[in-house]
């Protein structure tokens, strides 16, 4: 069974997924921005967005190096951002938080070292049976590779309060990602999947996640 789930969701799934996640994200990023991805493996979504977007500057960081990685990679203990106060103009988080051991702290963190914006794609369960649809696809995707799963999906209304106590609002909102062909996407999608561009809260109305 694994096996074949590998088979699936490697070659049907996962290439177009990063593939249309690099051109989603390159399209949120500022012009000339220094971009940190925080866990970010071997690179490769960040790769395909400086294939689109030479002007940027992008490293990463993550809870272990692989050996082989296709942008700088320094590994962190998954919670302190090893850089100084606004050291970056971006930080990106793609599908982390739902991993981190403690997600409030890890975006506080992201804060205070990016001077422009945090840009995030993470996930949300929206209608009956989507948290375990979430679980499933979070197991297939993740498992194999030792990732930690928590399954600790954000609702709606978890999402604004953590933006709101961060202080910050979405400022571009993304929610028809088109991340799976069909017929996966009529299961797997259903806009439970976001990417959103965060920036510090000020007196014009946020976007609605």
């Amino acid at each position: 069974m694994g096996g074949v789930l590998d088979t699936v969701h490697g070659g049907l799934v996962h290439e177009r997924r990063v593939r249309v996640l690099a051109e989603h994200l390159a399209g949120l990023l500022p012009e000339g921005a220094r971009v940190l991805d925080v866990g970010c493996g071997d690179g490769r979504i960040d790769a395909l967005i400086h294939e689109q977007r030479p002007d940027l500057e992008i490293t990463g960081i993550d809870i272990g190096v692989r050996e082989e990685t296709l942008i700088p990679v320094d590994e962190f203990d998954g919670l302190h951002i090893p850089r100084e106060d606004g050291a970056v103009d971006v930080v990106m988080f793609v599908d982390v938080l739902h991993h981190a051991d403690d997600p409030h702290a890890l975006l506080a963190e992201a804060k205070r070292v990016a001077a422009r914006a945090i840009v995030l794609k993470d996930s949300t369960p929206l209608g009956p049976g989507s948290d375990a649809t979430l679980r499933f696809m979070d197991w297939v995707g993740n498992a194999r590779h030792g990732v930690p799963l928590p399954y600790d999906f954000w609702t709606q209304a978890q999402w604004r309060e953590a933006f709101a106590q961060l202080g910050m609002k979405p400022e571009a909102v993304k929610r028809k990602l088109g991340l799976y062909p069909w017929p996966a996407n009529l299961l797997f999608e259903k806009r439970m999947h976001f990417i959103l561009r965060l920036v510090p809260r000020s007196g014009e109305p946020a976007h609605a996640l």
